[in-house]
């Protein structure tokens, strides 16, 4: 029994000391292995230590080599003076876009030569409808707008009957148009006014002569914006007002009272003061009669008249208040029929004369609005001259519109012959169009080029005007040939 205990004893005493003895080897080998790392990791960062100043040296070598070359390039180089720097030329500026011109060529363009002629023409609606008075605007006023495109239409008082017959008539005449059309009257106050002598009742602002005798111009623009006021509520467009004569004596003048009076200074502020009136109420006025008709004692209406005075005088005095109207912004003067010799030099009427209208209110005023004739129905002109030729003969003198020839068909044909004949060139009708067309759009783009209303239409038509006259001309080519033929069979 104590035999076997002590070899159970023993057992476990070798059991343990082999256990201490493997354990002891086992830290040894970990002691080994961590030294070795330890060796290893030195060895290496030695070699990488070694690798980066071996690379840092080359560097540096490199380096002072490029330092040594570049100091013997600039040892060697020829120093040279910098080139001037020329001074560059200053940006343009980017021109601007005029909206309005662009428009009015774009409407233009298109516009067959009998639409084109037909717009120089304000006739009254009886011209072209052959109705004694016309107060309606029905289907024979359609029917003449689309064979004549006139590029406006003049009331008188017996055109009116009503507020609601005028501006219903208005309103249709407008609607049946196929380019903006001046729809125009003779509202001057006092003794003319077509509106105020019609069944209608609006402001009386009394003759222009007591008005300039007050002496303050503020009523001349109050009168002005009062006319152009209800003239706009109306439907209408363009006033044959201000008078911008001057009258040194009322008794002796064919215009008597309708003057702002004989002071030209006094007269020119009254004429501008009246203009911006009228344009302020988005109605275009009309400065007349060019070149001044006060001094005048006979009536054009009844025969010839003639100015005495010199291009000196006219400077001096007549002109004055036209150039203060041009100045403020008016879109259209008439031109008299009276004859000037001491300027002209022969006794053509100055609405068919280039030395008043291209010389003198062009050049010389530098006028550059629309330039309408007088009444051409009026004995200083029936008496010497055919509708057409009087027609052919203002045109080619510088006027753009003519205004109530005698006979409307016959000035238009005179006309239309005379541009295809090549007697007026399609760029000087092209050049009125242009000055009508810009009063008549000016007030309907927006600062950006946009339509407010009518334009795009006014081009639609253009285009479609100029298929129907072609059309037309081919079915009456086409009739033509039938003729021939069944005259031939025969």
């Amino acid at each position: 029994m104590g035999e076997k205990r002590e070899r159970e004893f023993d057992e476990k005493r070798l059991y343990r000391r082999r256990r201490r003895i493997r354990n002891q080897i086992m830290a040894y080998i970990t002691v080994g292995i961590f030294f070795a790392a330890i060796v290893v990791g030195v060895v290496l960062g030695v070699q990488k230590l070694m690798g980066f100043l071996a690379e840092r040296k080359q560097a540096e070598e490199m380096e002072r080599q490029l330092e040594e070359m570049e100091q013997q390039d600039n040892e060697n180089a020829v120093v040279e003076p910098p080139a001037p720097i020329e001074p560059s030329a200053p940006a343009e500026p980017e021109p601007e876009v005029d909206w309005l011109e662009e428009m009015v060529e774009s409407v233009i363009a298109p516009m067959p030569l009998e639409d084109r002629v037909a717009g120089l023409f304000i006739v009254r609606p009886e011209d072209i409808t052959g109705v004694d008075t016309v107060i309606t605007a029905g289907e024979g006023t359609q029917e003449a707008l689309n064979k004549y495109a006139v590029g406006g239409l003049v009331y008188f008082s017996q055109n009116i009957k009503d507020k609601e017959q005028l501006t219903e008539m208005l309103s249709k005449t407008v609607s049946m148009s196929r380019y903006p059309i001046f729809l125009a009257v003779d509202e001057e106050g006092g003794a003319v006014r077509r509106v105020g002598g019609s069944g209608i009742e609006v402001a009386d602002v009394g003759d222009m002569a007591d008005i300039g005798a007050g002496g303050d111009s503020m009523a001349a623009y109050n009168a002005g914006a009062e006319i152009a006021s209800y003239l706009s509520e109306l439907g209408f467009n363009l006033d044959f007002a201000p008078v911008a004569d001057i009258v040194t004596d009322v008794s002796a003048s064919a215009i008597g009272k309708r003057s702002f009076g004989g002071d030209p200074a006094a007269v020119g502020a009254m004429v501008g003061a009246a203009v911006a009136g009228i344009e302020n109420m988005g109605i275009s006025a009309c400065l007349k009669h060019f070149p001044g008709i006060g001094a005048v004692t006979e009536d054009t209406h009844e025969g010839m008249a003639k100015l005495e005075k010199t291009v000196d005088d006219l400077r001096a005095s007549e002109f004055i208040p036209f150039k203060e109207g041009i100045d403020a912004g008016v879109h259209c003067i008439m031109v008299s029929h009276v004859s000037a010799p001491n300027i002209v030099g022969s006794d053509t009427p100055c609405s068919l004369s280039e030395e008043v209208i291209t010389n003198l209110l062009r050049g010389e005023l530098g006028y550059d609005g629309i330039v309408i004739t007088d009444a051409m129905n009026m004995a200083a002109i029936t008496e010497y001259y055919g509708a057409d030729e009087a027609a052919v003969m203002a045109l080619k003198a510088g006027a753009d519109m003519i205004l109530m020839p005698e006979d409307f068909e016959m000035a238009y044909e005179g006309v239309l012959a005379a541009v295809q004949e090549g007697v007026i060139t399609e760029d000087r009708i092209y050049e009125s169009l242009k000055r009508i067309y810009r009063v008549k759009y000016r007030d309907r783009l927006d600062q950006d080029g946009n339509v407010v209303d009518g334009i795009s239409e006014s081009q639609e038509a253009a285009g479609e005007s100029q298929e129907m006259i072609e059309e037309e001309e081919q079915d009456a080519a086409g009739a033509n040939g039938e003729e021939t033929l069944e005259t031939e069979e025969q």
